[in-house]
This record gives C-alpha cells, sequence and structure tokens, in this order.
C-alpha cells in the first residue's frame, strides 16, 4: 500500500474541510485512505520552524508522494529536501516568482501542484472593499510577515492605496499573539475597514478575526469563503476546496505513474465573491446594488 506524507503549516482542527476536498481527489483517481493507500499527516500548527523537520521525518520514511497543500513554505522545504520523491503543492502565491518551479507549463524536476494566486488578488478585494463601502479612507491590511510574498503584498497595499486615494495602516501579525495584540492597539489606528491577505495562520483564525472586526464595526475583506462564513463582511478569491481537490487528484495521478514534471501547474478557472448579508446588517451597511450583483454567494 503506497503511502503519501501530507505535511502543512497549519493545525487539523481548521483543516478538516481541506483535508477532505484532498480526499475527494485521491478517490477520483482510484485511491481510499485506509483501503489501498495511506496517510501519514504532519502538522506545523502554525510553527513554521517545525517544518523541516516534519519533512525530514516523511522523507526518512520513503513516502511514495509528499503533499504540501495550502502551504508554501511546506513546498518550499519539501523541495530542499528531497529531488527524487514527487511533490504536490497548492500555494497562494506565483510558485514561479517564489522558485518552486521553473515555469507553469514544464515545472520541471520532482515537483508539480496547484496555483491558487491569491496573493495577486489584493487589487481586486481592495476595489471591492471600497466599492461596497465608498465612505472608506483609512483601511487596515493584515499581513503575516513569514509569509514569502509579504513584501509584494505590502508594495502592492500601498501602489493601489494611493491610486485609489485612500490610505492603509499595515498591520504584522506572525503568531496568535500578534494578532491579539494588533488589534488592541487598533482603535488607536483610526482606521474604517480591514482587509486580510491569504496567510496560514490568519485562515486558522479565521472566528476571532470576524470577532474582532464586529467588535471593532470594521467591514472587513477576506481570502477565501470560510471567513465570510466565519462572520466577516465579504470574501473574494478562488475555490480553495476545489484546489486542495485539484491537488489530491494530481497526487493520485503520480501513484499511478505519472511524472510531476509532465503535469503543468493549475490555475483557477473560478473565483468567487461571497458577502454576509447578517454581517452588513449587524454593521449598519446598505451594500450598494452594484456589489450585491456581482456576489457568487449571499449569506443571509
Amino acid at each position: 500500500m503506497p503511502v503519501v506524507g501530507y505535511v502543512t503549516a497549519g493545525t487539523p482542527e481548521v483543516s478538516l474541510n481541506a483535508v477532505k476536498a484532498f480526499l475527494e481527489g485521491l478517490g477520483e483517481t482510484g485511491f481510499v485512505e485506509g483501503r489501498n493507500v495511506t496517510i501519514e499527516y504532519r502538522w506545523a500548527r502554525n510553527d513554521r520552524a517545525r517544518l523541516p523537520e516534519l519533512v525530514a521525518d516523511l522523507v526518512n520514511r520513503h513516502v511514495a508522494v509528499i503533499a504540501t497543500p495550502g502551504s508554501v513554505p511546506a513546498a518550499v522545504e519539501a523541495k530542499a529536501a528531497t529531488t527524487t520523491i514527487p511533490i504536490v503543492f497548492s500555494t497562494a502565491g506565483d510558485p514561479v516568482r517564489l522558485g518552486i518551479v521553473t515555469s507553469f507549463s514544464r515545472p520541471g524536476g520532482n515537483i508539480t501542484g496547484v496555483a491558487s494566486m491569491n496573493h495577486e488578488l489584493l487589487a481586486k478585494r481592495f476595489e471591492l472593499l471600497v466599492e461596497a463601502v465608498p465612505t472608506v479612507r483609512r483601511i487596515a491590511v493584515l499581513v503575516n510577515p513569514n509569509s514569502t510574498s509579504a513584501e509584494s503584498t505590502v508594495s502592492q497595499a500601498q501602489r493601489v492605496a494611493g491610486e485609489s486615494g485612500r490610505q492603509i495602516e499595515v498591520l504584522y501579525a506572525r503568531t496568535d499573539g500578534d494578532i491579539d495584540a494588533a488589534f488592541a492597539v487598533l482603535p488607536e489606528k483610526h482606521v474604517d475597514a480591514l482587509l486580510v491577505t491569504p496567510a496560514t495562520l490568519f485562515l486558522n483564525r479565521r472566528v476571532e478575526l470576524a470577532a474582532y472586526a464586529a467588535r471593532l464595526a470594521l467591514p472587513a475583506i477576506y481570502f477565501e469563503r470560510e471567513s465570510a462564513e466565519a462572520g466577516g463582511l465579504m470574501s473574494y478569491g478562488p475555490d480553495e476546496l476545489d484546489q486542495y481537490r485539484q491537488a489530491g487528484v494530481y497526487t493520485g495521478r503520480i501513484l499511478k505513474g505519472e511524472k510531476p514534471a509532465e503535469l503543468p501547474v493549475l490555475r483557477p478557472e473560478k473565483f468567487c465573491l461571497v458577502i454576509n448579508l447578517r454581517t452588513a446588517k449587524s454593521l449598519g451597511l446598505t451594500l450598494p446594488r452594484i456589489t450585491l450583483s456581482r456576489a457568487d454567494a449571499v449569506i443571509e
């Protein structure tokens, strides 16, 4: 029975849907956990420093494939750890710019996967937030400085804000404690709204982030649907669960003998805007008709 190593920077508690989607993808290629494939799960629990050890353990166990769904740091560590074991990733950023693959069409080496390009959507999220709440003038942008895309994300936010005549307040948070500290001082920053950038840490804390935003009466936009479902005002991004499913499909295809170098990196085909009308009402907002017409899903 082949063994797949599943390693990510997140926690199992908030990854149930992601794992389910990954297993669905495996199932599409004929592999069922416990029946004809074994999954070895490794969770860094938001501590990136643990990733080299977790990846090394999977390499030493000679797993058939290493999957790093939703975790750029895990993909980077896996690539550094082995040139022979196939690796399947799903990332929020551009894997070429991050140095994970040489190109989308010909990834090369022993690694391929799915690129959600979520970091590249900041300008669109900024636009949607301003469209929904035109009165905002100063927007807090929550960034994990450990992210490989942190610097480009901040530069992009500054450029987009300048073009729209708004100001931004960058909040850095690399740990749970940093998030709590940032929101503790946020009232002093006099911001009107919140934009949360893609990061595993922020996904894991989505319920708390939505509660913080509600407490401060801040309209907020997030990078994935689950945050809107947890009480955030809006979310915009690719179908994240489908990215995990596609990673599962690629893992199954490799188990059947296909080579990672011959499987092009996949990109999302659909992007979803989710609006939580309950949250809008609690904030006293009447969203423009044009914004509501763009929504792929409305939570009432």
